[in-house]
This record gives C-alpha cells, sequence and structure tokens, in this order.
C-alpha cells in the first residue's frame, strides 16, 4: 500500500491521505490514533483482498462497536452516519497504481462495508451490499463509459467471479508465474498482515508445544522454534545465526538453543540464552529465558516473525523496542532498514529516537539499500478535538523534511534546558 485515505473515522474527522512506504514510522503523543491506523489498515486488506466483514475487535486491536470508531466530536453535535477508507497500491506498476476505497455503516451494531469502489487501468467497479443478502454492481471506465446496474446473489461461482472480479488481486495479477509480483500478489491473496502488540508473552521456565499459528502476542514462537529445531535442523541453522546476529549487534545476547527433553517433536523443552565475554573468546553459562533480561524474551516473538523463511508482506508492529535499551533501540531501526522493499512493508508505531535516529543515518550512510523516498515518517498531532496526519520525508542526509513546528519540540526544549540555553 502506497497512500491511505480516511474520514469520520475515530479521531480522523477531516479526509487526509497519508503516504506509506516501504517503512513507514508512526510517531506522536499518546490517544492521537497510531493504533487506531494501523487496525485500518488490516481492515482495508480484509474488505479488499480477503472479501470479508472486518473485524474490528479482533486482537491486537478492539476498537469496539460501530458508534466508538466513527467520529463523534461530542458536545451538541451528532455522530457521523459512516466513515470512509481507501488505499493506493502500486505494487505491479508504478505508472499505474490500483485504487480502492469503502463506506462503512453500522449494520447490527458494528462497521459494516457498505460500498467498495475498485478503480484500475481506467476501469472501476462500484459494489454496494444490500441487506438482503444481494449486491449492486455497477461497472464503467473513467473515460465516460458506464455499464447498467447488475444485481447478484453472491457468492459466486468460479465464472461468475471471473465478470464480477471484487479483488483487486485479480485485476494486478500478471501471467507469467515464474515472475515476482505474480508470486508476491498470489500471496497477498492468502496472507494478512502480521499484526503485533506492544507487550509480547510472558516467557515461561518450560514449554508444553501447543500450537504454532500466528499470535500478535507472540504464544506460538516457542514452539515454532522448537518444531523447527527437530523437524528441519538446516532452517533452525539459518534462523538461528540470524538471531544471534541480531542478539550480538543489540547487545542482548550471544547464542539461543533448544533444550529437548525427547528426541521427538512435541515433547517438553526449555528456550536457552548465553552470552559471552567481551572479547568473545570465553562463553557465559547457558541460562533460561526467564532468568534472563524481559527485553530478551519481548523482542524475540519479533525478531522470529520478521526473520523466518515463510515471512509476511506486511507488519504492523506496536512499540517494538519495549523494554529495550538504547542500543538494542537502535539495532531495531538498523534491522527494519535490511528487511523493509518492494516486497516486504514495515509499518511501525514508536516513540523511540533511537530507532528513529538509526533509521536516518542508515539511510544517509546507504548501510543497506533502502532510499530516503523508501521511508515515511507519519506524525500524528492532535487538533481541535482531531487529529492530522503529518507526512514527513527524509532527504539524502536524513534530514527531516515537511515536518510541523509541533514535530520534536518537546525533545529539542529538553536539550536546551540540559546544556541551560533559553533559561
Amino acid at each position: 500500500m502506497d497512500k491511505i485515505t480516511l474520514k469520520n473515522f475515530r479521531c480522523f474527522r477531516e479526509e487526509q491521505t497519508a503516504r506509506l512506504a516501504p517503512l513507514t514510522l508512526l510517531v506522536g503523543e499518546n490517544s492521537t490514533g497510531k493504533t487506531s491506523f494501523m487496525a485500518l489498515i488490516r481492515a482495508l486488506w480484509d474488505v479488499a483482498f480477503a472479501e470479508r466483514v472486518p473485524d474490528f475487535r479482533e486482537p491486537p486491536y478492539n476498537l469496539g462497536s460501530f458508534r466508538d470508531i466513527v467520529h463523534n466530536r461530542g458536545g451538541r453535535g451528532k455522530p457521523a452516519e459512516s466513515f470512509e477508507a481507501g488505499f493506493e497500491d502500486s505494487l505491479v506498476s508504478d505508472m499505474d497504481p490500483a485504487s480502492f476505497a469503502v463506506t462503512f455503516k453500522e449494520r447490527k451494531g458494528n462497521p459494516f462495508p457498505e460500498t467498495r469502489y475498485y478503480e484500475h487501468g481506467g476501469d472501476w467497479q462500484a459494489v454496494k451490499d444490500l441487506e438482503n443478502g444481494k449486491q449492486h454492481i455497477r461497472q464503467g471506465s473513467l473515460t465516460g463509459k458506464e455499464y447498467p446496474v447488475v444485481e447478484v446473489d453472491p457468492p459466486f461461482t468460479r465464472d461468475e467471479a471471473r465478470l464480477v472480479s471484487f479483488s483487486l488481486l485479480q485485476r494486478m495479477l500478471v501471467q507469467d508465474s515464474s515472475n515476482p509480483p505474480f508470486k508476491a500478489l498470489l500471496r497477498i491473496g492468502h496472507e494478512r498482515p502480521f499484526s503485533s502488540g506492544p507487550v509480547r508473552s510472558r516467557p515461561l521456565r518450560t514449554y508444553d508445544p501447543s500450537g504454532i499459528w500466528s499470535h500478535p502476542e507472540g504464544d506460538n514462537i516457542p514452539t515454532y522454534l522448537a518444531s523447527l529445531y527437530h523437524i528441519d535442523p538446516d532452517g533452525w541453522q539459518i534462523l538461528k545465526r540470524q538471531l544471534e546476529h541480531f542478539g550480538r549487534v543489540s547487545g542482548l545476547f550471544d547464542e539461543i538453543s533448544i533444550k529437548s527433553f525427547g528426541k521427538a517433536e512435541g515433547t517438553p523443552f526449555q528456550l536457552q540464552i548465553r552470552k559471552f565475554a567481551n572479547n568473545g573468546r570465553r562463553k557465559g553459562p547457558q541460562r533460561n529465558l526467564i532468568d534472563v533480561g524481559y527485553g530478551v524474551s519481548q523482542t524475540l516473538p519479533l525478531l522470529t516473525e520478521l526473520l523466518r523463511a515463510d515471512a509476511a508482506l506486511m507488519y504492523l508492529l506496536q512499540q517494538p523496542e519495549v523494554h529495550l535499551h538504547p542500543r538494542a533501540q537502535a539495532a531495531l531501526g538498523s534491522l527494519f532498514c535490511q528487511l523493509a522493499g518492494k516486497w516486504t512493508q514495515l509499518i511501525v508505531e514508536t516513540h523511540s529516537d533511537y530507532l528513529i535516529d538509526r533509521v536516518r543515518m542508515d539511510v544517509r550512510d546507504k548501510k543497506t539499500g533502502l532510499k530516503p523516498e523508501d521511508v515515511s515518517i507519519l506524525y500524528f498531532e492532535h487538533g481541535d478535538l482531531d487529529v492530522k496526519i503529518h507526512s514527513i520525508r527524509l532527504d539524502k542526509l536524513g534530514n527531516v523534511l515537511d515536518a510541523p513546528p509541533s514535530y520534536g519540540k518537546f525533545f529539542m526544549e529538553e536539550t536546551r534546558r540540559s546544556i541551560g540555553i533559553g533559561l
């Protein structure tokens, strides 16, 4: 996704557009709608690609009912009757992006995507879901040609789906199955964005294997690592090396291992962490994950999701720096720069200046292939009972561009105070 538009959604009253990039950082004070913004991105994916009604209460988000989500200025003002959102995507062709928009109205107390609008290559399609389960579909061309309304009964057969396709995926597919865009788009059609909460699961001394499906708090990660250790030793060694590399550059740990209480998959196990001496020649004792700093157990699920072989295409990450010291926060920034690209999009809510500054410096120093235009900083600013989103860019030296006066104001004032300027 390259752009997000929204109107009358939560604290966002006026229609506004936010620029997304391979690496997008969401910054601003608490309660300015950053988490709601990420929940909306996942909801848009559900409607556009999976063609299903999104659940705004699904973890790690819980935005409530329609009345909790639609904008309400309070006082004598009435809540809005609907809220709107959309996105633009140029995954296949930068010259010919696809657009999607949706209007949510209340149905049985919850937000329902009543009208959807798709446009790509000059052709458009509007779909309205009716109370009786039928759908009105109107198609046409931006040059003026318009087809009559068609009333259909979903679900469609495969042939009908070709005639009245709702999916941007189908509109954007290229025919060469060996082409990376084709493969990536196939994955988009089946993979939701990975969403993580600001707090990950608590470590355990001994784990009993459970499900390995994705979980926003990382409950699945210990079992995933143990399963990989047993059934795919080569894959485990690759992931182990990647985890240990980050552990070293961040100062969190030097070695991670699985202590299994049996030879077969499905037996209880422990996660063990080891630190080395500063010169790297002496190894410290192996310690249980629960006996080391909380930052390790809080970061490990996130690192695994980012580095695993079947990684997602889009990540929605809330405060990944929680419980990390500044060196590790900066290392996260570098990792995000290494991973973000055309086929991996990271949208990160953060309060860490260390993480942001590392991104700026790595772009300036060309530490990775990430270019200045591949980074977007979205600054959420409180206004008069609503919030304004500012899209901030970087130049080739890592300097921020288009930032409003309030951006970074608090930190500048603190710096002046600390060195005794302006007192």
